[in-house]
């Protein structure tokens, strides 16, 4: 097991969580616009199937139409732009970049909740309130507020991704995923260096992230705030880096969070059931809890790859379902 029980279990009813909020936020936005200017044109509708009446050009290229290729390009941009960024050294401005990507996320979650609560000015209360968590989130480094607002950024971002996304999109999206995770983590290692450099040039990270310690390290840790107990949160801070105590993180990448979602809101988008999404959401966290348990202490694994095949699984399994009437 990669992580010990508690932390596992710690892991996976997070992720649980955030894709339950996110079958919310989306069942709510099916039926409201989204706002902040955010909602996708009308006239994009990616192909939901590829029937074979013509060539086999023709249907290569409709399913070669599904890819989201807006989506696609989007991505390889904002890596790109990331690296230079990085090779400048202007972590305040990749600072400022996800602080506002962080108020728009958050937003776009947490008015689904209060447009369902009947509150008015739903969207200036989000967005006001929003912006107080990013602060916190991305300025002064708090783990809770960190992983309690990363329960909401993705159900906000996959909202704006979803509409332009069809069956046949996110099947091929998926597996281009989860081959650029192979690559980026079991490759070039660019994943584990994009997260360090994260987490001590930036001090914040995209995704699920919790320190722990082993009993002997704990136990350190509490003599160590004995001893110091009337100084304070700062020097108390400093007493535990000279005494080198050695603390284990649990993490879980943003995308292995979000794209999930995506799936679940394509596939009741194309359904307009929530049984598929329910039973891909499930596959998918069941996927996560296969690679933690069997995966091993110290190495890194990509989980996408993981994800896509539970989630493979789901769509084959709802399909069935479909088939022979039972949703």
């Amino acid at each position: 097991m990669k992580h010990n029980l508690k932390i596992t279990i710690i892991l996976i009813s997070m992720f649980f969580l955030t894709q339950l909020i996110g079958l919310f936020v989306i069942g709510v936005y099916n039926a409201n616009e989204i706002p902040y200017n955010m909602q996708p044109p009308k006239d994009i509708q990616p192909p939901k199937t590829c029937d074979f009446q013509g060539s086999y050009t023709d249907y290569f290229q409709c399913i070669f139409m599904a890819i989201p290729g807006t989506i696609i390009f989007s991505f390889i941009i904002a890596i790109g732009i990331f690296i230079v960024l990085t090779r400048l050294n202007a972590e305040s401005f990749i600072r400022a970049w996800f602080f506002v990507v962080t108020i728009i996320a958050i937003a776009l979650a947490l008015n689904a909740f209060f447009i369902k609560a009947n509150i008015i000015y739903a969207s200036i209360i989000a967005i006001l309130i929003s912006i107080v968590l990013a602060y916190f989130k991305i300025y002064k480094r708090n783990i809770v507020i960190h992983n309690l607002t990363e329960l909401i950024i993705y159900p906000g971002i996959a909202v704006v991704l979803i509409p332009v996304i069809g069956i046949i999109g996110i099947v091929v999206l998926l597996l281009l995923i989860s081959l650029y995770d192979i690559w980026a983590v079991w490759q070039s290692q660019f994943m584990q260096k994009m997260a360090k450099y994260q987490m001590e040039n930036l001090r914040i990270f995209t995704g699920f992230f919790i320190p722990y310690a082993d009993k002997d390290q704990k136990q350190k840790i509490i003599s160590i705030k004995e001893k110091y107990k009337e100084k304070s949160d700062s020097f108390i801070e400093k007493q535990l880096q000279k005494a080198k105590i050695k603390v284990k993180l649990a993490i879980l990448g943003g995308g292995d969070i979000v794209f999930p979602i995506i799936t679940a809101g394509v596939f009741y988008n194309a359904y307009k059931s929530y049984l598929p999404p329910v039973i891909i959401t499930i596959s998918a966290t069941l996927g996560l809890l296969y690679l933690f348990v069997f995966a091993k202490k110290g190495k890194f694994y990509p989980a996408m790859p993981f994800l896509t095949i539970a989630m493979y699984l789901g769509m084959i399994l709802s399909w069935i379902l479909m088939a022979i009437k039972v949703i």
